[in-house]
């Protein structure tokens, strides 16, 4: 890799870096049930597309890492419950999911990369689905117990469909949806340079 290529991707994975980081911490304030929002996929989906799926892991774990010091610090009310319960768990999830997320995005993408507009759009559904996803399958599997409390005597899988995380992946998908026209154009013009 050349020199000044070498500098531009630095330069990119450091811009998009600092945008998912305020982006998610304001997000850690907008709330749609006990869980924050995600605001920050899109900036991991245009890196993972720019740069790699190596690129977009580092950008995904970059967002856990705002996440996990969302739940540490008391921001994620849910989170903080998660950590105290148990914290190493709850570190490990806040990094893998944010990490696979922008880790599968960058591999979507590239595969398919000759259909940018497609690339991106799928790349913009994929990430919030490996996101809430993996966070979902998680917590049945890790932490049961305060999934049932939380569920209050309603049916988990319906409790997770549509208390705890249905109206945050819809938002999160059609900000993703949304924004994926306008995320090729940015690929496309960065491509060209």
């Amino acid at each position: 890799m050349r020199a000044s290529e070498k500098t531009r991707r630095l330069t990119g994975l450091a811009l998009l870096t600092a945008i998912i980081v305020v982006l998610q911490v304001v997000a850690t304030f907008i709330k749609f049930g006990p869980f924050p929002i995600t605001l920050a996929l899109a900036p991991i989906i245009i890196g993972a597309a720019l740069y790699g799926p190596k690129s977009g892991a580092y950008l995904g774990g970059v967002f856990g890492v705002v996440v996990l010091l969302a739940c540490i610090m008391g921001w994620d009310a849910g989170g903080s419950v998660l950590w105290n319960a148990n914290p190493f768990l709850t570190a490990v999830i806040c990094l893998a999911k944010g990490a696979l997320s922008g880790l599968c995005a960058g591999a979507v993408y590239r595969a398919l990369s000759a259909t940018p507009l497609l690339g991106s759009i799928a790349a913009g559904i994929v990430s919030p689905v490996v996101n809430t996803g993996l966070f979902c399958l998680c917590l049945a599997l890790l932490f049961h117990d305060i999934l049932v409390a939380w569920a209050g005597g309603t049916e988990v899988f319906y409790y997770i469909l549509f208390g705890l995380t249905g109206i945050n992946f819809l938002v999160e998908l059609a900000v993703n949806l949304v924004l994926a026209p306008a995320a090729e154009r940015l690929i496309r013009y960065r491509k060209k340079m």
